[in-house]
């Protein structure tokens, strides 16, 4: 812009105040439509999602904005002030359905929303009255609270406890902060991230990292020297670093929870869709755990009660199984997955939910034997080599 009114040259005048308000910004609004226009025309072809979040701003409104998204990319459809509703699941299920309408039942795959009780209710009246769609909750937000829970254990919630005090400790002296980044050199112990959980487990990950650092720091010349030392609060942190049963626990709370922070930046990240990751990643988190304590039941059981009723009560819903199914990356690595009656099940739910009319229905029948013996394009060697470096569906575009 710069460049183009230098070439201009002196005598370029400005647009009036009212050329920005009305000619300009209708101009502008017609261009946007008309991109929109080119999503639009796709959502029937491929299927959307309708996507809502909520936050609140500076006056304490409830704002939800709601977006709609497919293969090629998200568009923002609007947002409204729920203040006054937003509690109510009867209300939000009326303003989702009539999103619903706007856009065509027979457009939407899925709604997604948090997943607090107002929501759920209205996911629930929604599934009931359209009955080619389904409601699920956001896998970033059921994970994190996953996350949560499992932070509420004794045990662990003991030990983040102990790892946040001996951070807190460390950077709120400028002296402590000082010998740290000499030790460590100056490497830092905080990692933020996008919740609160999350970031205590990096920072738990980070002390881990230091654990040796911080053990000369503490029983060093400097921090002896150091008045800090002499105080409740520098014993109580010294005592920390020492004790080997911290760093003992520390390991554990590292062990359950790097696979499910792994999943949540999974979901989390824009590099691809996560739908047809989600099924596999949890597994393979249930697998990494179990692994990490040699199988012995008794040190995971009370983590897989927390991650099965999250996981079974509000994340996991038959699309997760049917796009499990079709990614190439997952079906043609285990031969056993046709044979798996819970996938086939939620694979065959699926089409019936969302397939409107029988002969397409019947169709898509007929093409899995296909799809399943790799046969045709599914056999191309172009096709194999995309299997495990092209996310489902990215190849249409």
């Amino acid at each position: 812009m710069i460049d183009a009114i230098g070439a201009y040259g002196p005598n370029l005048s400005a647009p009036t105040y009212h050329e920005i308000r009305v000619p300009l910004l209708n101009k502008e609004v017609e261009y946007t439509d008309k991109l929109l226009k080119d999503h639009k025309l796709q959502w029937s072809n491929l299927g959307c999602s309708i996507m809502s979040d909520e936050w609140n701003d500076r006056k304490q409104r409830c704002l939800i904005k709601f977006l709609v998204s497919y293969p090629a990319g998200t568009m923002f459809v609007k947002s409204i002030d729920g203040s006054k509703f937003v509690k109510s699941g009867e209300k939000l299920f009326e303003m989702l359905d009539s999103l619903v309408e706007e856009i065509g039942e027979e457009n939407v795959v899925q709604v997604i929303t948090y997943n607090g009780s107002n929501y759920v209710l209205a996911g629930k009246l929604l599934q009931e009255k359209r009955s080619h769609l389904y409601w699920i909750s956001c896998a970033a937000h059921c994970i994190d609270l996953m996350i949560e829970d499992i932070g509420k254990l004794p045990l662990i919630k003991n030990t983040i406890q102990r790892g946040v005090s001996l951070v807190g400790f460390i950077y709120s002296h400028s002296s402590s902060l000082s010998l740290l980044r000499q030790f460590t050199n100056k490497r830092e112990l905080v990692r933020h991230a996008v919740t609160r959980f999350t970031t205590s487990y990096l920072s738990l990950q980070r002390l881990h990292k230091k654990k040796g650092n911080l053990r000369k720091m503490f029983t060093s010349d400097e921090w002896s020297n150091n008045k800090l030392s002499k105080e409740a609060k520098g014993k109580e942190a010294t005592k920390i670093v020492l004790i080997p049963s911290f760093w003992n626990h520390v390991v554990f709370t590292l062990k359950v929870m790097a696979p499910l922070v792994h999943v949540l930046r999974l979901v989390d990240g824009e590099r691809k869709a996560a739908m047809g990751y989600i099924y596999e990643a949890m597994e393979k988190a249930k697998e990494t755990i179990m692994k990490s304590f040699n199988n012995k039941e008794s040190k995971y059981s009370d983590i897989f009660t927390i991650i099965d009723n999250r996981w079974t009560c509000q994340l996991h819903r038959p699309l997760h199984a049917a796009d499990h199914f079709l990614n190439p990356e997952f079906y043609y690595s285990n031969p056993d997955m046709e044979f798996d009656i819970e996938i086939t099940n939620e694979l065959y739910d699926c089409i019936r939910r969302l397939v409107q009319t029988k002969d397409v229905q019947q169709k898509i029948l007929s093409e899995l034997p296909l799809y399943k013996s790799a046969s045709r394009l599914f056999g191309d060697d172009f096709a194999k080599e995309s299997r495990k470096t092209t996310t489902p569906g990215e190849t249409l575009f």
